[in-house]
């Protein structure tokens, strides 16, 4: 049985060219760094949300975005902004179960995501002019890459993920005094921020406040917004990086306040 034709860069309809590409420039750099960014994201950020400790600064309301929202018998008392909604969880769920595979979902399903793993890990293709190893292409079409068509409803639940990381935000505006902030406020606000940015900048997004308008001067209120959002989608691959730096620095500064390391710097209360 003869195996199946090739249907990617070495089909027969294409050039034969027996190099891998004809490029002299450090096109492989892009990928790489890309690799590292993300391997050094996923290794943070999986181990600070199963340690269980040092994610919440009680006299400030401080709660890192890697463990919001905690609604299990496992989070300390003044964590649950939410309330007590499950009982102990085992080891091996994170504490923020409820969000973190949304969270993963929203950002695997991404569109800019898809093109930055896809081009550094599965080097399909690695740059532009670069033959990927791949024999075949199915793109998405089949399983499990088919399953990226959900991206639109991951949106949905990273939106109500923003509202809540703005909520613990606002919350943290609180000390033993009343009302107060420090630099740990300003660094949850800043992240919030950036969030919301990464969000609201989602091609979903934009879909979904225009996509389907036929006449926009019928829309003038949803075009203004989708206007808006076109705007932001322009940056959404420089949100997409930022917010992976804000969540680490949010989640390391929580940390080490959390952890009596370092004291919160406050400028009121």
């Amino acid at each position: 049985m003869s195996a199946p034709a090739a249907t990617g860069v070495r089909s027969a309809t294409r050039a034969r060219i027996a190099a891998r590409t004809l490029r002299t420039d450090r096109w492989w750099q892009t990928p790489l760094l890309t690799v590292v960014g993300l391997l050094v994201f996923i290794g943070y950020a999986t181990v600070r949300s199963f340690v269980r400790s040092s994610y919440y600064v009680e006299d400030y309301h401080y709660l890192t975005p890697f463990y919001s929202p905690c609604v299990s018998e496992s989070c300390v008392e003044g964590a649950r902004h939410f309330g007590t909604w499950v009982g102990e969880l085992p080891m091996w769920m994170p504490l923020a179960f409820l969000s973190l595979p949304f969270l993963l979902g929203f950002r695997l399903t991404c569109y800019y995501y898809r093109k930055a793993y896809y081009r550094s890990f599965w080097l399909a293709p690695a740059a532009c002019a670069v033959a990927e190893p791949h024999a075949r292409y199915t793109g998405e079409t089949r399983l499990p890459l088919i399953l990226q068509n959900a991206h639109r409803y991951f949106f949905y639940a990273g939106f109500v993920i923003s509202l809540i990381n703005t909520y613990d935000m606002v919350v943290a505006f609180r000390s033993p005094s009343g009302f107060g902030f420090g630099l740990g406020n300003v660094i949850l606000l800043v992240n919030v921020i950036l969030l919301w940015g990464y969000t609201l900048s989602c091609h979903s997004c934009r879909h979904v406040t225009g996509g389907r308008l036929k006449h926009f001067s019928k829309h003038p209120v949803r075009y203004r917004i989708w206007t808006l959002v076109s705007k932001l989608n322009t940056r959404h691959m420089q949100f997409a990086w930022i917010t992976l730096g804000t969540l680490m620095i949010t989640d390391f500064y929580i940390m080490l306040v959390a952890s009596g390391t370092i004291s919160d710097l406050r400028f009121v209360g």
